[in-house]
């Protein structure tokens, strides 16, 4: 997605732009594929950053600015509510931030007035100004008497764009904060394809090119510039700049720049079920809920599992059911769920089917423990592994969030060497487009 936005904006300014899409598909971790006739989406259970039309300062609104497409146009659809469940307690919450506050007041309230403070403190909060790593977690102990409540905020903010265990940086959590507490989630009008149809077509518009199966082997560096790319074909391409969105991992073995590639290596892998099941199941399982944040145990621990899966917490999450979305053919459920690469990367072929069977099985009924048995009406069911991360989208173990270490301004050893995406530390679709535009503005436009 960084790296669409970014071509946008280049050729809109008349810059010859190519786009290097290693997959036969656009959208690298928003992506899509068909089984048994049903198009499945990857990565999307629903964007944050929700704002209306005129709301000139939101991101998704300067976001649409900055590519020239038409933010009226764009038909969103909010939410209903979701939940984050404990053991001890579940609080609800949606795009109308007051349902949070009151759930707040209701479930702790000790911490109903300090939580109200804190939200005005985060509204005040500069996430993009240059200082050191501060604990979220620290942030929150000096302003909330309760530990309970601290897991239960964290645990949305982490799973969606966390890529460091057990605490995130202060400046990672506030971003996180406002896109999923204070704007919320929406989907946009059609399937995850329908949106990279309208980025791609506003690509093009503007001479935009992009080839696909065009994985770069090399990016050629001399002195202290670069000067193109080799595919894995052997063919070369001369370029004045180069953005790479491929994560830190992946740019420092194709550039050769000279520190250790595993220390930026991300920790956060996931699983994830997809289950398809009959219409008539989505008012049984989703009724008014959209997204489920769920722990078992008594406290969160957000981290690389011991095992190949850890189903004690997790996101269940019915990407049909927003407001407006037409009446479905199908009801879909999905899970997410932490996941070890390297155990998985260890396995041979066989054992491997063999764990995704069982982890599927493990995921699912972790899953019905919250909203209800489901899987004896299954239609048709898939899942994918850290390593089917890895192989789509190039991410090192199959880190979805990329490396703990970002690189904010995006710049490298090299004058025209570029990082764009979550390793410049901008989260989510919406976050990862702005982080596309933001690089081309800062350093290709100037």
């Amino acid at each position: 997605m960084s790296g669409l936005a970014a071509g946008i904006r280049s050729a809109r300014f008349g810059l010859k732009t190519l786009i290097l899409e290693q997959h036969h598909l656009p959208g690298g971790l928003n992506s899509y594929y068909f089984r048994n006739g049903f198009l499945l989406e990857t990565g999307l259970h629903a964007m944050t950053n929700h704002a209306r039309p005129g709301e000139k300062r939101a991101p998704l609104n300067r976001l649409f600015r900055q590519l020239k497409l038409s933010r009226r146009r764009f038909v969103t659809h909010e939410q209903y509510r979701s939940r984050i469940v404990f053991p001890e307690a579940s609080l609800w919450f949606s795009n109308d931030p007051s349902l949070l506050e009151s759930e707040i007041g209701r479930l702790f309230p000790h911490c109903a007035e300090s939580f109200q403070r804190m939200i005005a403190e985060i509204r005040a909060f500069d996430p993009f100004r240059a200082a050191p790593w501060r604990s979220s977690r620290e942030f929150l102990k000096r302003r909330l008497p309760d530990p309970l409540l601290i897991d239960m905020l964290l645990l949305p903010l982490m799973v969606y764009g966390n890529s460091e265990e057990e605490d995130m940086d202060l400046a990672q959590f506030v971003i996180m904060f406002r896109a999923v507490f204070l704007e919320g989630f929406f989907r946009p009008q059609g399937t995850i394809r329908d949106f990279l149809g309208m980025l791609l077509a506003q690509y093009q518009r503007f001479d935009g090119e992009i080839r696909y199966q065009a994985r770069v082997r090399k990016i050629i560096c001399s002195g202290k510039s670069v000067e193109g790319v080799v595919l894995e074909n052997g063919e070369e391409i001369r370029a004045r700049a180069v953005l790479s969105t491929a994560g830190l991992p992946a740019t420092i073995r194709l550039s050769g720049w000279p520190v250790p590639e595993e220390d930026f290596c991300g920790r956060m892998s996931f699983m994830e079920t997809i289950t398809l099941l009959p219409a008539r199941m989505q008012d049984v399982l989703a009724r008014d809920q959209t997204i489920v944040f769920y722990n078992h145990r008594d406290r969160l621990h957000y981290r690389r599992p011991d095992q190949p899966v850890d189903t004690s917490w997790g996101v269940i999450c019915f990407p049909d059911n927003f407001q407006g979305l037409e009446p479905v053919k199908t009801c879909q459920v999905r899970t997410t769920n932490a996941a070890n690469y390297l155990l998985w990367q260890e396995m041979g072929n066989g054992e491997y089917r063999t764990a995704k069977q069982r982890w599927h099985r493990e995921a699912v009924r972790s899953a019905e423990k919250i909203i209800g048995n489901y899987c004896q009406d299954t239609v048709y069911e898939d899942c994918f592994t850290p390593l089917t991360i890895e192989r789509f989208t190039a991410k090192c173990q199959g880190a979805v969030y990329g490396s703990p270490r970002k690189i904010r301004d995006g710049r490298t050893p090299w004058s025209n060497l570029f990082i764009a995406g979550t390793d410049q530390g901008f989260l989510g679709i919406v976050g990862a487009m702005l982080s596309g535009v933001s690089i081309v503005n800062q350093h290709l436009l100037q």
